[in-house]
């Protein structure tokens, strides 16, 4: 019985470590698009539009793949 529950509580720490390294990676990843479209916008002013567009559409894209590896990390928890 202990070992049943000694495998449950290691699923349950390794599923928060893996959410908390989603969310910092994720965070890291918008940090970096952010930084790259105000250098380019401050480059050159004329494309700000497309570029802050792109930089939208990316960190959309990067919160999705987040928002899947939390799931998954909590599916492997339960």
């Amino acid at each position: 019985m202990s070992s049943l529950f000694l495998d449950m509580s290691l699923a349950i720490m390794g599923a928060g470590i893996g959410a908390g390294l989603v969310t910092i990676g994720a965070g890291l990843g918008i940090g970096k698009i952010g930084e790259s479209a105000m250098q380019a916008m401050a480059r050159q002013p004329e494309v700000s539009g497309k570029v802050q567009v792109a930089m939208l559409i990316i960190a959309a894209l990067i919160e999705v793949i987040a928002l899947f590896g939390i799931v998954i990390c909590l599916l492997i928890a339960v």
